[in-house]
């Protein structure tokens, strides 16, 4: 057995009331709340799941996860929105991401009506815990999957664990739309081209720890990976996608097997072309940086951030507004934003409310 399972009862130290909460000064960073969900996968199928008020997990030593990294995660968030209601925004992609990541390395799939009940039931258990319409922040969600099963032999598992955490957040950034930059440490890669960079395993995040801590050590919150075969093309951002506006109002971002699809960038593609942009998702090449008109990463946790400079070695490529986001990514950020929050009709359906 993996996870005992006396560890589904909910835990007396850790059942609370609803936390004073600052909304206005929400960071980026785990806090808890109520309780997540959990759900097990053993003899060929998932069971009905459990609300848990206990943080934390007893695991066997010999999980797969521990010792051949069989994790995966996603990130998506709720809202508050301007009518009164708490929504979810685009769960659905999330689910299909996770369906693709837990294909390539052996691990059941979540059913799709299943990843949305769970993360519906976990939202509705935690609602005192999503920001008010107006503070800025939303309610991010955490789902996990891994082998919690033991084995000693590379070998996928016969128990696998899927549960959710959630917590109130403000900005990745702080800032919001101001300019960060960005440096490419030379040296490292994020993921080989035919390996896993284009799913969300948590040993993408391990490779990264190094690069992203020697970049913020010199002073840029941002880290930029090549490609990996050349290191003459962008792949991606250490956290998130790479985009860019040319100066004839052409959204691009990289086309790269090591890349990790982004449902922001898929979102942010839609509404570029709603708004009369041509989007091109190909090879850039790392010498075109100068020819764009704004550069920006996107991702869930922030949407967009503005980079308005690039360092590499002792070159620096400069691009946007000093002081500002360029006006074609932050009419895209306003946009996003004003769906998620119900500023903005959802034309394309991309919401579901708790009910």
């Amino acid at each position: 057995m993996g996870i005992v399972e006396d560890a589904i009862s909910p835990s007396t130290c850790n059942r609370k009331a609803r936390m004073t909460i600052d909304w206005q000064s929400l960071d980026f960073s785990y806090r808890d709340c109520k309780c997540h969900i959990r759900y097990i996968w053993k003899d060929g199928k998932w069971n009905d799941g459990a609300l848990c008020e206990d943080p934390y997990l007893r695991i066997h030593i010999a999980a797969t996860a521990l010792h051949y990294g069989q994790s995966a995660f996603e990130g998506l968030k709720a809202f508050h929105c301007r009518d009164g209601r708490v929504r979810v925004f685009r769960a659905d992609e999330n689910a299909k991401r996770l369906e693709t990541t837990a294909t390539r390395i052996r691990m059941p799939v979540i059913p799709a009506d299943m990843f949305t009940s769970a993360v519906h039931r976990v939202v509705r258990e935690n609602l005192d815990y999503v920001p008010p319409y107006g503070t800025g922040g939303a309610l991010y969600i955490r789902p996990l999957l891994f082998g919690s099963g033991p084995r000693i032999g590379v070998r996928p598992a016969d128990e696998y664990t899927f549960l959710i955490l959630v917590m109130p957040v403000g900005n990745y950034y702080k800032g919001g739309l101001t300019p960060v930059s960005a440096i490419v440490v030379d040296g490292f890669d994020r993921a080989a081209p035919q390996g896993v960079g284009n799913v969300k395993v948590a040993g993408n995040y391990a490779a990264d720890l190094k690069p992203n801590e020697m970049a913020r050590s010199q002073g840029y919150p941002i880290n930029l990976y090549l490609d990996a075969r050349e290191h003459r093309y962008i792949d991606e951002f250490g956290t998130s996608n790479f985009i860019a506006i040319t100066r004839d109002n052409t959204y691009v971002t990289p086309s790269s097997p090591s890349v990790l699809p982004s449902i922001t960038n898929k979102t942010l593609m839609t509404l570029a072309k709603d708004s009369g942009l041509k989007v091109e998702q190909r090879p850039i090449a790392f010498d075109e940086l100068s020819s764009f008109a704004e550069i920006g990463a996107c991702g869930t946790a922030v949407i967009i951030t503005p980079v308005n400079r690039i360092v590499r070695n002792n070159d620096i490529v400069a691009v946007g507004p000093d002081t500002g986001c360029g006006p074609v990514l932050e009419r895209l950020y306003n946009a996003v934003r004003g769906i998620q929050v119900g500023d903005v009709p959802d034309v394309h359906g991309w919401n579901r409310t708790v009910n």
